[in-house]
């Protein structure tokens, strides 16, 4: 009896002890969801910047953890840029065509030459971002100097570029940050070309006009529930956003002739679209537009158009794509070539035709962050992960061979047709050049 009474003892001791382990687990795990989700709802709660950044900060996180570098390749890849340790967030092309910026979370902004886009070995220039790190570049008007929005400081900070005597650069801060004017989060920054403004732009309604001394011209409410996309124009006349609504609005920030700032006043209106627009692009002479909608379709719009005389842009071409939220668009210097993001993939279409010229398809790890036509029209860059994929405009080449085979049928002058059989000649050659340049890579 004893030996039955000590094994029943025994059974209901332990069984006391993994009734008891199993409550505390249990417990634990409910500790943690609720801990979990106390942080979830703590940023879901956060707003403006913070929020923003929030968010930001644990994505890039996230990509950090997972795998260093993608893999790819494609027939008109010239090159892969690799140097940043962190996400590649912005680019930007220099005007005098010899440089591109790009930016990212590893506190540097790297100087590319693109002389060195086709050689095997990539140098580049390296400015260290002192206890931050920029989310956008661009450059100014001369290409000595580059502006950068910081995360953490949440304004604008410009660097001026230096050349040493060995040929090399050094990179100088300026002595002051931007003052914090605004309560949305940034979304693009840019530069007239004439260097009379700075644009920055948030993701509300709001886009700051700024003088180079960090003082506010004006201020624009877009009245589009919340912004997108916003750019300031090649020409440097314009600055054009997107948002919400179905249309793409467009101003003109007015000077005197003397160099003083007047106002910024309304231009004209991109209306057509049956969704909101995601982003949009101009031409180098700022006299053609494209824009990618939620509507699963692009347009192209002929934008020289008398619109003091409240002439309204002329629809050109609508053609249907692929797009999702985040989608970006690129219109080559000569308006020959729209670019398309979806993701992580681009398309590539004749702009005068609306043909799909080339689908290149998982570029990077994430969805792209920047696409850019390089000044020249040559190539088209973007990121999306640790690497800048610079690829060779081929479509640009094979326009401009079309375009020119049917002016030449139509040419009655002979000096005219040796001029388009030389331009003929010429695309042919870089074709052939871009396409010998990419088998070796």
């Amino acid at each position: 009896m004893e030996v039955v009474a000590l094994v029943t003892l025994t059974l209901f001791l332990g069984g006391l002890v993994a009734l008891v382990a199993f409550a505390l687990g249990k417990r634990k795990e409910e500790l943690r969801g609720e801990a979990e989700q106390t942080s979830d709802c703590a940023s879901s709660t956060a707003k403006g910047p913070a929020a923003k950044k929030l968010k930001q900060e644990k994505l890039l996180r996230g990509r950090k953890n997972k795998s260093p570098q993608h893999d790819f390749s494609h027939p008109l890849l010239a090159c892969s840029l690799k140097g940043h340790s962190g996400i590649v967030t912005s680019l930007d092309f220099s005007s005098n065509g010899k440089y591109l910026a790009s930016c990212s979370d590893d506190r540097t902004v790297r100087i590319w030459s693109t002389k060195d886009f086709l050689n095997r070995d990539h140098k580049y220039m390296r400015a260290n971002v002192e206890l931050d790190h920029a989310t956008l570049v661009c450059f100014t008007p001369d290409s000595r100097a580059f502006i950068t929005w910081l995360s953490y400081g949440d304004t604008i900070r410009v660097f001026k570029m230096i050349k040493k005597d060995d040929g090399t650069m050094s990179f100088k801060p300026a002595a002051k940050d931007f003052p914090i004017k605004h309560k949305g989060s940034i979304i693009n920054i840019g530069m007239a070309d004439t260097g009379k403004f700075l644009m920055s732009a948030y993701n509300d309604t709001t886009i700051n006009i700024w003088n180079l001394k960090g003082e506010i011209l004006a201020s624009i409410n877009t009245n589009q529930m919340t912004n997108s996309y916003v750019a300031v124009s090649p020409c440097g006349r314009f600055v054009a956003s997107c948002g919400f609504t179905p249309d793409v609005k467009v101003w003109e920030v007015c000077f005197s002739k003397t160099g003083e700032f007047k106002e910024v006043t309304r231009a004209f209106e991109l209306k057509g679209h049956s969704a909101g627009v995601h982003a949009f692009a101009f031409s180098n002479d700022s006299h053609k537009m494209v824009t990618v909608s939620k509507d699963g379709t692009w347009k192209l719009w002929n934008t020289d158009v008398e619109y003091k005389k409240q002439q309204d842009p002329y629809l050109l071409k609508t053609v249907p794509c692929s797009s999702s939220k985040g989608s970006l668009a690129a219109l080559s210097p000569d308006g020959r070539v729209v670019a398309i993001s979806d993701g992580c993939n681009v398309a590539l279409y004749n702009a005068s035709s609306g043909e799909l010229e080339e689908q290149i398809l998982s570029i990077h790890s994430f969805e792209v962050t920047a696409l850019r036509f390089d000044v020249t029209g040559r190539f088209l860059a973007c990121s999306g992960d640790k690497a800048i994929r610079v690829f060779h405009n081929a479509p640009g080449y094979r326009a401009i061979i079309k375009d020119m085979q049917d002016m030449l049928k139509k040419a009655q002058n002979e000096g005219m047709k040796q001029r388009l059989q030389q331009q003929i000649s010429d695309a042919q050659k870089a074709l052939r050049a871009a396409k010998l340049a990419s088998s070796v890579h």
